[in-house]
Order: C-alpha cells, then structure tokens, then sequence
C-alpha cells in the first residue's frame, strides 16, 4: 500500500513540473507575442498547444498511471455536500472575479490556486487522511508570492504592465515546481 501512495505522490510530483513547464513556456512566449505585435488570437494557440503538448506527452507516458491519478482524486467523493462546496469555491470564485475585476487578473490567478490547493489539501487531510504536502506547498506558495506579485506591479514595472504579468505568471510556474519536485523526491509516507 505504501509503494502505490508513494507512486501517486511521484505521478503527481510529475504533473505539477508539467503545469509549471507549460505555465512559464506559454507565458515567456505570449510575451514574445506581444512584444512583436502579433495577432492576439496566437495567444491562445499558444497557451492550448503549449499544454495539450505537455500534457499530450505526460499521459503518453503515464497513461497506465491513470487510474492512480484518478484513486487519488477520487477520495473528495465521499466528503459532505458542504465541504465540496467550500473546495469548489476556493478554486472557483477567485478565478470567477476576474470577470468582475479585470484588472487584478494575476493576483486573482494566484489567489485561486492558493486558495484552492491549500483547501485541498486541508480536506484530503481531515476527511480522507491523506498527507499531500506537495499540494498545500503550491498552495502555500502561491498565497505567499501574491504580495511580490503586489509590489512587482505596483513599483518595479508600473510603466512595463507586460513584464510584470509575465513575471506573476512565473511565480505559478515556480510554485507548481517546487511542489512537483518535493513530490519527486520526498521520502515521507502519505
């Protein structure tokens, strides 16, 4: 039992360094997009083949691990209708007030992820016992970084709105791989 949990966590480790390769590729190329004037529908190309890629290539290899992906993401079924709804809305109503507030876009993206990791991992704790800490360092990360991300567009690059996106955006990408790499090569049981 311990080598399938430790498996997992490992599967996992990997899944996050794929979100946080295609986070900072996509993002150091829309940058390359913008500062060469392109069209703006190459952002989306970019951003859906950066991560169909990655994560193409990701379930290519790992498409036998799937089941142990879905073991894991399985045990928030059997939590209350209450805690789902607290879950869903720490990953959801950051991410839904960016429609509202358009302009705080990059700390809302880090919120969402902080918030929604961290309370995962808070109810895969007490509900399902299950120890991810890999999931609460992206989420803890994540939260952390928003007050760098506050001043990076606030002081360093008020006149240079485009580095400091792509630098908030890094920081997801940063947070993500350091939780992967944990992941990878941490020795403690789940």
């Amino acid at each position: 039992m311990e080598s399938i949990q430790y498996e997992i966590r490992r599967i996992f480790g990997f899944l996050f360094i794929c979100v946080a390769a295609a986070v900072a590729i996509a993002s150091i190329t829309s940058e390359i997009i913008f500062l060469n004037h392109l069209p703006s529908y190459l952002y989306g190309v970019v951003w859906l083949g950066t991560f169909g890629m990655i994560f193409g290539f990701y379930f290519m290899h790992f498409k036998q691990k799937i089941p142990l992906i879905r073991n894991r993401m399985k045990n928030s079924l059997s939590w209350s209708i209450y805690v789902k709804i607290i879950n869903g809305s720490c990953w959801a109503v950051p991410f839904l007030l960016i429609g509202v507030f358009p302009q705080y876009f990059q700390y809302l993206i880090l919120l969402g992820i902080g918030l929604g990791n961290s309370s995962t991992y808070i109810f895969m704790r007490i509900f399902s016992h299950q120890n991810n800490k890999e999931q609460f360092l992206v989420g803890m990360i994540a939260l952390l970084v928003i007050p760098i991300a506050i001043e990076i567009d606030t002081s360093l690059f008020v006149s240079h709105q485009d580095i400091a996106v792509l630098l908030s955006r890094i920081l997801i990408s940063v947070s993500y791989a350091i939780g992967g790499t944990y992941a990878l090569f941490s020795k403690t049981k789940i």
